[in-house]
């Protein structure tokens, strides 16, 4: 089977209550829910989660949570393979074999199912053991410079100083929104930055952090701004 898991625990400290914070009206995480069930890529939508109103509201919105998440992996040092790896090993201790397996933050408001299913085509023609999206860095990384404990600049590169931009290699980050991947591969918790994944590019105009009030208030305006074009967020 196919099976989507949605992380979501209930403490977040930079933006309280963070997967359920109402998204221009509707919690967050119904985002991420009725994506994942409109792709028709999966056998099974769960949502992992220790919170009671957290469970709640993702069920009202028509995803499963068969399971309290573990305390030690709710607090704010459990990465996430873990946490996936947890829960393909419940579905699989309940009956059920889980072939494929995919990640899906319950903060990707921008997440769009086309998305997912050519991710999951894309994972299954590279045979790689992992896809998830990512996004180019918006400048060259090989520009960037620090600010010193004197205030002062000092690159991090300084033999590019002179280098055009044009002529630096272009640089990905993870773009934040899913993670397609085999059962062995999360359940032996192999490395996501590395020669196991294949990479789903994403315009970064789909792609906005979640970390900070900021952050926050500037996805709403996006997310509103798509919506006035006309541009189909489906």
């Amino acid at each position: 089977m196919k099976l989507c898991v949605i992380p979501a625990r209930g403490a977040s400290k930079r933006i309280p209550r963070k997967n359920i914070k109402p998204f221009l009206g509707k919690p967050i995480i119904a985002y991420s829910i009725e994506a994942a069930l409109q792709s028709g890529c999966f056998d099974q939508v769960i949502v992992s989660t220790d919170d009671g109103e957290i469970a709640t509201i993702a069920q009202a919105y028509g995803a499963q949570v068969p399971f309290v998440r573990p305390k030690n992996l709710a607090n704010d040092h459990a990465g996430t393979l873990p946490v996936i790896k947890q829960a393909i090993e419940w579905m699989e201790a309940q009956g059920t074999v889980v072939d494929l397996a995919c990640c899906l933050y319950a903060t990707s408001p921008m997440l769009q199912r086309k998305h997912l299913q050519e991710a999951l085509q894309q994972l299954q023609v590279s045979q790689a053991d992992y896809c998830f999206s990512v996004t180019e860095f918006p400048s060259a990384i090989q520009r960037a410079f620090k600010i010193t404990e004197s205030s002062r600049l000092e690159m991090f590169y300084p033999e590019c100083f002179n280098t055009r931009s044009q002529d630096l290699e272009l640089a990905y980050h993870d773009a934040g929104q899913f993670y397609w991947g085999k059962s062995t591969a999360f359940k032996q918790e192999k490395p996501l930055y590395s020669e196991f994944s294949s990479p789903y590019r994403l315009p970064r105009y789909l792609v906005q952090d979640l970390d900070t009030p900021d952050d926050w208030i500037q996805a709403e305006l996006m997310y509103q701004a798509f919506i006035q074009s006309g541009y189909a967020l489906k």
